[in-house]
């Protein structure tokens, strides 16, 4: 007589658990207002944003269709944001790449150089949080301190009144279309060093200090630990926050509205300030929209090189 085996209940009877149904609520319920959120305030506003860069746009809406009338006014018309009639180049876009190549080197040498000495000595904490305390500092307020800083009359810029006491005339720092780029940088520089140097200051203490004690011992000397160990091994974390300081750049307005206000004149307009003046005191929504695709045309590939960056690396 044979004994019956009992069968395991099937879960897509009538009356029994259905497993891939459950897992699909859970994931309905934990990811849905995540998914929501992210189609109503990232990608509504993202299509939106690319349809009226093809309009006239007036009053943020769609008026009149002008195809790619806006990107040519933009690209070979509007010498506030491009102007390669001169040498070296003006305009907002032109000083987007002067803040992407001296603002971002600037940063991560400095913070570099700062993160490797601070580990030389038993205070290290301590620089730390004085190099760190400007990014505690709010950008508004940031760009309010620097302007004391740079005013133009003796009594009131602090760095005036230091030069001052060389014999050395006022500079109107903001006022000259010739150093307001300059002194702009030095702000941002100044305000985003300690975030580099507590990033790299964690990566280099990730690195064995077995590897650097062996090379001191084979005769190197510390700049040659510093370019053949040091740099090498904190490649990854540096090209990371290259990326993030170049996307901070691409979207930098605060610093500019309160500080110049894209001025004297446009000389220290950036992409993000122009699409803003375009849009709001302008009027034209539709070339403001056309800026904002600029940007993101020019975020893409950035973002692109990160996540293959990642993809092949491991972080230090």
């Amino acid at each position: 007589m044979g004994v019956a085996v009992p069968q395991p209940a099937d879960p897509t009877a009538e009356g029994g658990d259905k497993p891939g149904g459950s897992v699909r609520a859970s994931l309905l319920v934990f990811l849905g207002p995540a998914v929501l959120l992210l189609l109503v305030f990232l990608v509504y506003p993202t299509l939106y944003t690319i349809a009226l860069a093809f309009d006239r746009g007036r009053r943020g809406e769609f008026t009149e269709f002008v195809g790619l009338r806006n990107f040519e006014q933009l690209l070979t018309q509007d010498p506030n944001f491009i102007n390669f009639s001169t040498f070296p180049p003006s305009g907002a876009l032109w000083n987007n790449v002067l803040w992407i190549v001296f603002y971002t080197s600037i940063v991560i040498f400095l913070g570099l150089i700062i993160a490797v000495m601070a580990t030389r000595v038993r205070y290290e904490s301590i620089i730390k949080t004085v190099v760190f305390l400007p990014m505690a500092i709010a950008a508004t307020a940031l760009a309010v301190i620097w302007i004391f800083v740079y005013a133009p009359s003796s009594k009131i810029g602090l760095l005036n009144a230091i030069l001052g006491q060389f014999g050395v005339a006022p500079v109107s720092w903001l006022g000259d279309p010739g150093l307001v780029n300059a002194s702009l940088i030095a702000v941002g520089v100044w305000g985003s060093v300690g975030f580099a140097t507590v990033i790299l200051s964690a990566a280099i203490k990730s690195i064995s200090s077995e590897i650097i004690e062996a090379a001191r011992v084979d005769g190197a000397s510390e700049i040659h630990i510093f370019r053949r160990i040091i740099v090498p091994m904190v490649s990854l974390p540096i090209s990371v926050l290259a990326i993030t300081l170049i996307v901070n750049v691409i979207k930098l307005f605060d610093l500019i509205f309160v500080m110049t206000r894209g001025g004297p004149g446009t000389a220290s307009r950036v992409i993000g300030f122009t699409m803003y003046q375009e849009s709001f005191p302008g009027g034209q929504f539709g070339k403001g929209a056309a800026v904002a695709v600029i940007m993101l045309i020019i975020l893409i590939p950035i973002m692109i090189f990160n996540v293959r960056r990642f993809r092949t690396e491991s972080v230090t």
